[in-house]
């Protein structure tokens, strides 16, 4: 399972849908939700939002991190004005939160809602084996923490329901309300492939309507083919404090493309280590394996290939990876090392085509960078594609070593790295 954050803005969009068919008010509290961009024109978000001019509003970054009450940075009771010109004052700042430091970029608006400091209550949900644990507190909050002794946890079956379950909850005039939402909530939860889902606080109108205010959730993102329904045109933002380089945000475009896997990540970009492995686990095992054998500062890059992409994607990866291997010199020539296991359906033949077309297409630059080249692959058509790697070694003019099944995994990394 990928767990992956989500901005509160889709989460409460989602939640509140879900939540409107037990607790009705709640579906228009779902319309009143606006996320401000760097792109975002005032104009333009007054058209779209025009329910921003007539509430007061409460307004916060929307970037995957947490504590905002207690760093500052969440504005309350606002009428649009005050709202838009503290957006407008934060917006691309550096902020440092906790140890992170990043850049502000995205701010959440939604109505405020007034409500009693002592009727902020907390809950989150997240999965173990066989159950799924819901925690509530009745002292929710920003000092929750504080207060985890009276955290009450209830374990729900992974095939059972919230409704066959008793909330051992403190008797309060609020009580039963609590349980009706604890329980739809769960619904949620379990139908909408959450892997995480956090409120602190949710609490109650002056009309008594229940309403969540702070939200925190993750989702499995393995399940998108069967949750559309409920998360619609989803955003996976990466973790505050990390920017994508333009190489990493194109690759991830093109695995949104796509059912198969391609993923990058720059380590060093003068790294002399570069790899190019097809599958997720072979990836870790390679890179785990590039620094036990002391090499890894020189690391450049970690990422994978898998899930039987078309000979295009794969091209279109290898010449991303290419292009930042030779980008930089090395007096001591550098290392690509394009390995993998064995395949069970990608046809390696297909994707040592694309492969093969890029190497082909960087060969000039790949000389000029006395570029090492070590292969090694298993699986299906692999014999046509190692054939087609060994010829290629004789028309690059490159050192292209080509190995199969036959060969340890792994081997051909101390082969590149000690020569042997």
């Amino acid at each position: 399972m990928a767990q992956k954050g989500i901005r509160e803005y889709d989460g409460k969009r989602v939640l509140f849908d879900w939540l409107a068919k037990d607790f009705p008010k709640l579906k228009e509290r779902a319309k009143k939700l606006a996320l401000i961009t760097p792109e975002t024109k005032e104009k333009e978000a007054l058209s779209a939002n025009p329910w921003l001019k007539t509430t007061k509003l409460v307004v916060k970054p929307d970037q995957l991190f947490g504590k905002r009450g207690k760093h500052g940075l969440v504005l309350l009771n606002a009428d649009w004005k005050t709202a838009w010109k503290w957006i407008a004052e934060r917006m691309n700042k550096m902020v440092t939160v906790g140890k992170t430091t990043g850049e502000l970029t995205h701010f959440m608006i939604e109505p405020f809602t007034p409500h009693a400091e002592d009727e902020e209550y907390y809950v989150a949900i997240r999965s173990e084996r066989d159950c799924d644990v819901v925690y509530f507190s009745p002292k929710g909050g920003i000092y929750v923490e504080e207060n985890w002794d009276k955290v009450i946890e209830t374990r729900i079956p992974i095939l059972g329901s919230a409704a066959d379950v008793e909330f051992k909850l403190p008797d309060s005039k609020r009580r039963e309300e609590v349980v009706r939402f604890l329980r739809s909530l769960h619904g949620l939860y379990a139908e909408g492939g959450f892997a995480y889902l956090e409120i602190n606080p949710f609490s109650f109108s002056p009309d008594g309507d229940i309403v969540p205010l702070d939200l925190v959730a993750k989702l499995d993102d393995t399940a998108l083919f069967e949750t559309t329904k409920f998360w619609g045109d989803m955003e996976f933002p990466p973790a505050f404090g990390t920017a994508l380089t333009k190489e990493e945000a194109f690759v991830k475009h093109l695995d949104e493309q796509s059912g198969a896997s391609l993923k990058l990540t720059i380590l060093n970009p003068k790294g002399r280590v570069w790899t190019m492995v097809a599958g997720g686990g072979a990836s870790v095992i390679y890179a785990d394996t590039v620094c036990d054998l002391g090499y890894s500062k020189e690391l450049a890059n970690y990422g994978e290939y898998s899930g039987d992409p078309s000979e295009r994607l794969t091209y279109e990866y290898a010449k991303t990876v290419l292009d930042l291997m030779t980008r930089t010199p090395d007096s001591r020539g550098k290392v690509l090392i394009i390995g993998g296991g064995i395949a069970n359906f990608t046809d390696v033949a297909k994707t040592f085509g694309g492969i093969i077309k890029a190497l082909t297409e960087f060969k000039d630059k790949l000389v000029k960078n006395k570029v090492s080249i070590y292969v090694r692959r298993g699986g299906p058509n692999y014999k046509e594609g190692l054939a087609r790697m060994r010829k290629l070694g004789d028309t690059l003019g490159l050192p292209i070593q080509v190995y199969g099944p036959e060969t340890h995994m792994t081997r051909i990394v101390s082969m590149a790295l000690e020569k042997k």
